[in-house]
């Protein structure tokens, strides 16, 4: 008998919804309290996981999420890349 492959689930920050890992954006802040954008998914740090949804970054850009769960000053840069990347998908 095969066994299933489990399919590793996050949390998005915002809806609170657990989707698979493939399905969200991961933001990262390193020990140098940078922040970037996580495509690989596979950086060191604190993350945090954004569903890849306009609405949904638009919210965490409009009440700070990231800055209070990665405790660090996210630069809107971070969110215009976000944007970019869920409007590339």
């Amino acid at each position: 008998m095969a066994k299933k492959k489990k399919i590793p689930e996050r949390k998005c920050v915002i809806t609170n919804e657990m989707k698979p890992k493939k399905e969200l954006i991961r933001i990262v802040r390193n020990k140098e309290g940078e922040v970037s954008v996580d495509v690989t998914g596979k950086k060191n740090g604190r993350g945090a996981y954004l569903s890849k949804n306009k609405s949904v970054i638009e919210q965490a850009r409009k009440t700070n999420a990231l800055n209070k769960i990665l405790n660090a000053e996210v630069s809107p840069t971070i969110y215009d890349e976000l944007e970019a990347l869920v409007e590339g998908d």
